[in-house]
C-alpha cells in the first residue's frame, strides 16, 4: 500500500502543472491572456516586432506554420514608438556579428549609460544571413515629493515594506496624488504625479482580465466619477515597495519560418527590470529577436542600397503639383556634361 501511495504522489508531482506564487509572466502585448496571476507587460518586444513588420515583412508577420495568438496580437501594433518619447528607447537592426554587438553596446551606453542583460545570450559568431532586432526601453523618474516610509505591514498574509501618506505625513505629499475615482473600499484608483511627463496610475481591482480591458474599465470609471478628485488631508495612501527582474523566452514564436522570406525566428526574448519605492520608479526593459536564413537565396530583408548613377540615366525636373516635367535629360557620355 505504501509503495502504491508513493507511486501516486510521484505521478502527481510529475504530471500536475504548478504555478508558483513567485512567478511573473512577461506578456508580449496588453491584449495577451495568461493564467498566471502575476504578469507584466512593457512595449519593448512590440518595438522589435514593429521593426520586423516595417523592415522585413512590410506588413503583417505571417508564419508558414501558422500564427499563434500572440503573433496576431502583435500584428495589431497597439503600441508603437509614437507612444513614448524618443529619449526613452533605443532600437537597432543588423547582421549578427561581434561588430553589431559592439554597436548596440555603445548605443545603449551612450543613450542610457546602461549595460545589456541579454546580449551575452546571443551567439554572435558570423553566420550566413543571420539578423538581430534589438530594443531597450528605459525610464527613471522621481515623484513630485518623496513619500513617507511606512514600515512593514501585511499584503494579504505576508509582510512587506510600504510607503505613502498617513495622518502624520506633511500635507504637501497629498498634492502629488490625484484621485481618479473612489467607488468603494475595494474599487478605487489614483494617479501619482512625477517630476517628468510620466504618471503612475494605481487601480485597486481583483479582476483577472487582460491589461487592455482593465485599462478600458478604469477609463470608464474615471469618466463616470463625480466625487472629490483631490487628496484630502484625512485620506491615507499605502503602496508596497516593488522590485523584480524577469526574463521571458517567447517560445511560441521561435522555430517558425516567416512567409515571403527565407528567414526563421531563432530567438525571441524580453527582460523587465523594475523598482518602485518612496522616491520614484526605475524601469529597464530589453527585447531581442534573432533570425537566420533557412535555405539558399536572398531573404526579404533590408540591405544598404547604393544609388550609383554611374551609367546611362535620365533626369526630370517638375514643379510641385504639376503633371508634366519641365525638364528632362538623358546622360550617356558623361564627358559631354563636364566641360563647363
Amino acid at each position: 500500500m505504501k509503495k502504491f501511495l508513493s507511486f501516486v504522489l510521484l505521478f502527481l508531482a510529475i504530471n500536475i502543472p504548478q504555478v508558483f506564487a513567485s512567478e511573473i509572466d512577461v506578456l508580449p502585448t496588453m491584449q495577451s491572456k495568461s493564467n498566471v496571476q502575476d504578469r507584466v507587460w512593457v512595449g519593448t518586444f512590440q518595438i522589435v516586432w514593429n521593426e520586423l513588420m516595417d523592415r522585413v515583412t512590410f506588413g503583417e508577420v505571417k508564419f508558414i506554420e501558422g500564427n499563434p495568438e500572440n503573433a496576431n496580437l502583435l500584428n495589431k501594433r497597439e503600441f508603437s514608438t509614437s507612444n513614448i518619447s524618443d529619449k526613452c528607447y533605443y532600437k537597432y537592426m543588423g547582421k549578427i556579428s561581434k561588430r553589431t554587438k559592439g554597436i548596440i553596446e555603445k548605443g545603449i551606453k551612450k543613450k542610457f549609460n546602461e549595460k545589456s542583460d541579454i546580449l551575452d545570450q546571443i551567439d554572435w559568431s558570423p553566420r550566413n544571413e543571420s539578423y538581430i532586432i534589438y530594443a531597450m526601453l528605459k525610464k527613471d523618474f522621481q515623484f513630485v515629493n518623496a513619500f513617507d516610509k511606512l514600515g512593514k505591514s501585511k499584503f494579504k498574509d505576508k509582510k512587506t515594506d510600504y510607503f505613502g501618506i498617513n495622518r502624520r505625513s506633511d500635507d504637501k505629499l497629498g498634492k502629488g496624488v490625484r484621485v481618479l475615482f473612489y467607488n468603494s473600499p475595494e474599487d478605487y484608483a489614483v494617479v501619482l504625479d512625477t517630476t517628468s511627463n510620466d504618471e503612475v496610475i494605481l487601480y485597486k481591482t481583483p479582476t483577472s482580465k487582460s491589461f487592455d480591458l482593465i485599462y478600458e474599465d478604469l477609463i470608464k470609471k474615471r469618466d463616470a466619477y463625480r466625487g472629490n478628485t483631490g487628496f484630502a488631508h484625512v485620506d491615507e495612501l499605502k503602496i508596497p515597495n516593488i522590485k523584480f527582474f524577469e526574463e521571458k523566452q517567447f517560445s511560441e514564436l521561435t522555430g517558425r519560418r516567416i512567409k515571403g522570406t527565407n528567414l526563421k525566428v531563432d530567438k525571441a526574448l524580453e527582460t523587465v527590470k523594475f523598482e518602485m519605492n518612496n522616491q520614484g520608479v526605475k524601469l529597464k526593459s530589453e527585447a531581442a529577436m534573432t533570425m537566420m536564413l533557412t535555405s539558399a537565396g536572398p531573404g526579404r530583408i533590408e540591405h544598404p542600397r547604393k544609388f550609383y548613377f554611374d551609367d546611362t540615366f535620365v533626369m526630370f525636373l517638375i514643379e510641385k503639383g504639376r503633371k508634366t516635367p519641365y525638364f528632362a535629360l538623358r546622360v550617356f557620355d558623361i564627358s559631354k556634361f563636364t566641360r563647363g
